[in-house]
Formats: C-alpha cells, sequence, structure tokens
C-alpha cells in the first residue's frame, strides 16, 4: 500500500471504526450464534462507518434571548458533589484560537461527538435499585470570590453519596471533603423536599429524559435555571457536563452527546487536561459575551469523561482573563448500598476506578 492509499479517507474512516470496535464489551456467545453475532457486529460497524462519513447539519445561527444562573461560582463545593458533578473549568492563560475549530462548522467536533454517542451505546447499563446511592469520588479546584477577588482552592478530594430514592427527600445525600462529613439539605423552597430531577439526577430519572437529541436539547433549555449573566445555551452546555460526571444509562449518555452537538458554538479543543493534568480529548464553548468558557475532557483511548475546567475569558471586576473558575477530575464512581460505604468496602457496590 503506498503512502497515499494509507492516508486516503476511506482508510482513516476503516482505522477509526477497528478502534471504535475495540472498545466493545465482549460477545456474550451463549446468547448468540456465530452468525448472528456476526451479523450483529457488521449492522455496528456500518453505523460507526456512517457517523465518520455523513457531514454536519446545518444549525441554528440565533441565539435564545433567555440568560440563565452558572452557581458554580457560589455553590460549595460539598453540595455540587452529591450531584456527581465534574463540570467546571481551569485557568488556561489566553486562548489559543488556532487550536480549536468550530463543531458546527466543520465535521471534527461533530464527529467527535458522534463517536462519543456511538461508544456510549455499547456500553453496558448498571443494576442500580432506588434503594442505593451514587458513590463519585473526584479531585476538585474551585475558586472563592467573597472576598471581591478571586482565590483559587488547593486540589481538593471530594467523595459524595447521591439517593437514588425518585421521592422528595429532605436529605439528599452525603458528601466527605479531606476526609469530613456534612450532609446535604434540600434545596431552598423544597419544604417538602427535593425530587429527583436536573438538580437531583438519579438514574431512573435519567433513563426517563428524551432520546430525541434535539427533544432532549429543549427540554434543557426549558428547565435549566435562568439568569441573565449567562447564555441559555452555555448553561445548558455546562448541565450535559454535571450530567457526565454520574453513572449513566447508554442511550442517555449517547443522547446528550448527540444534543451536545446540536449546540451553537460548541467547539473541538485538542489536548485539553483535567484538574490532575491528565491529557485528553476536549470538546468546548464560550460564552463570548460574558466570558465564559466550559471544556469537558476524555480519554484519548476508550473516549471516557476525565472531568472538566471553567474560566474566566474577559476581565471581570473579581477576575482578569484567563482566571481559573473551576477544575475537575473524576478518579471514581459506582453504585453501592449505602451513604459512606466505599466500593468494594462491602458486598453489593460495584464501580470502575480509573487511572489517576
Amino acid at each position: 500500500m503506498n503512502r497515499e492509499d494509507a492516508a486516503s479517507p476511506e482508510n482513516r474512516n476503516d482505522d477509526e471504526a477497528r478502534h471504535l470496535a475495540r472498545l466493545l464489551p465482549p460477545p456474550v456467545t451463549e446468547d448468540l450464534s456465530p452468525e448472528r453475532f456476526r451479523h450483529q457486529k457488521e449492522l455496528l460497524m456500518n453505523h460507526i462507518d456512517a457517523d465518520s462519513r455523513r457531514d454536519s447539519p446545518a444549525q441554528p445561527t440565533t441565539r435564545p434571548t433567555s440568560r440563565l444562573l452558572r452557581p458554580a461560582l457560589l455553590v460549595p463545593v460539598s453540595a455540587m458533589a452529591l450531584a456527581g458533578i465534574l463540570a467546571g473549568g481551569l485557568a488556561l492563560g489566553t486562548d489559543n484560537e488556532d487550536r480549536t475549530t468550530t463543531a458546527m462548522a466543520t465535521q471534527g467536533t461533530d464527529s467527535l461527538l458522534h463517536r462519543l454517542s456511538t461508544v456510549a451505546l455499547t456500553s453496558e447499563a448498571p443494576v442500580v435499585r432506588d434503594d442505593q446511592f451514587l458513590y463519585t469520588r473526584s479531585k476538585v479546584r474551585e475558586t472563592d470570590i467573597s472576598s471581591g477577588k478571586a482565590v483559587l482552592s488547593p486540589l481538593t478530594e471530594t467523595e459524595g453519596w447521591a439517593p437514588q430514592d425518585p421521592r422528595p427527600l429532605k436529605k439528599i445525600g452525603l458528601t466527605r471533603v479531606n476526609g469530613e462529613d456534612s450532609v446535604g439539605n434540600a434545596e431552598l423552597g423544597d419544604d417538602n423536599g427535593t425530587p429527583a430531577g436536573l438538580s437531583r439526577p438519579t438514574y431512573h430519572w435519567l433513563a426517563s429524559l428524551p432520546t430525541d437529541p434535539d427533544e432532549l436539547l429543549a427540554y434543557l433549555r426549558t428547565h435549566v435555571r435562568k439568569d441573565a449573566e449567562l447564555e441559555t445555551d452555555q448553561t445548558v452546555f455546562e448541565q450535559i457536563g454535571v450530567l457526565l460526571g454520574g453513572v449513566l444509562p447508554p442511550k442517555t449518555a449517547a443522547t446528550l452527546y448527540r444534543a451536545a452537538a446540536n449546540i451553537p458554538g460548541v467547539k473541538e479543543a485538542p489536548d485539553t487536561k483535567d484538574a490532575i493534568g491528565r491529557t485528553g480529548l476536549g470538546i468546548t464553548r464560550e460564552d463570548t459575551k460574558h466570558g465564559d468558557r466550559t471544556e469537558w475532557v476524555f480519554d484519548k483511548d476508550d473516549y471516557s469523561f476525565l472531568g472538566s475546567r471553567q474560566y474566566q475569558t474577559k476581565d471581570v471586576p473579581y477576575a482578569k482573563a484567563g482566571t481559573l473558575l473551576y477544575s475537575t477530575a473524576e478518579i471514581e464512581h459506582a453504585i453501592v448500598d449505602k451513604a459512606g460505604q466505599v466500593p468494594g468496602e462491602a458486598p453489593g457496590s460495584t464501580g470502575k476506578q480509573q487511572a489517576s
């Protein structure tokens, strides 16, 4: 094979398809005949190939007029951990626009988001009961602006146990920060307890979300909190990042990636880093009016979600452009039987630990 053939689009697509195929779980041979398994694999490979070849759809150019609140600078890390939050950002200093490509104008980022969606669909769905808890362990850096100036915290280890009970709860979880425990209370105004929803996303609530990307995007735009300090699409993008930091039903994860691809302004940012310095593939969006940029970081090999970062891109009274606002690294997540239980500590806990 000559060099031109090796670099052709067809061969690149074949290489990409083979790479994605290696991410598939082993086949359950006792349930499928060899002929049936080969047929299913061929259908999946055709689906991956079609995703990699299709052109990016035209995106709307108008922005919503509504604005919404981003609580990242105001919510303590302990409260954020209860929802498995791994969205946020890290200051990079000046931004190099030459290293990013507009997702909606090129196939690059759209293709990455659709690869992430395809891989998510191959993931095994966990068994989650309503009496169990989502365990999340992460490394976090955040900014405190209570003094009028942005003050960056040291890297902090945070563990959270979020109850999966769909009923309104007055105690919405347990958080452990540097070994100290605190109990989360219902949100302000939830006198009868906080039910499952965007602010308390349980596994079964996530499974009930629309599986059509446009319908899911419309739902998020309607239900996220509104505020004049941030574009609605920016808050929707950040909300998706929050949800990616937990344990997701495969169909919901796949739809979230495709919904993100339909948000105007979403870009690819190669070689991004999470809070502990792991370099990965990045998906980013900037609110250019208010100077807020958020990036998601994914592992280059298996496309797992590593964490996120958020930073200021315009000067504001409390911070200059490039100031770190928030940075996270996902270390471990699992489904456990009780609050305070660490995966592997007792029977019934399951989970995957990512390399630090």
